[in-house]
């Protein structure tokens, strides 16, 4: 069995553009953030509500690191 520890799920101070939620969410799952990135403008593009308010949701939900 391995040892592997995962970083908390938090925004994230270093790699942020607006407000750190997808340097946190890749920091989080070990990938790119820029995968995130594109994944909010993608679901910003039908009007923009569902990848805006998800940001925003996010945003009050992840602490600080």
């Amino acid at each position: 069995m391995s040892d592997t520890t995962r970083k908390p799920l938090r925004r994230s101070s270093d790699n942020r553009i607006l407000l750190g939620i997808c340097g946190g969410l890749g920091e989080f799952f070990g990938i790119k953030p820029i995968w995130f990135r594109l994944l909010f403008i993608i679901a910003a593009i039908p009007g923009g509500l569902p990848g805006i308010l998800l940001y925003l949701i996010l945003w009050l939900i992840m602490p600080k690191s």
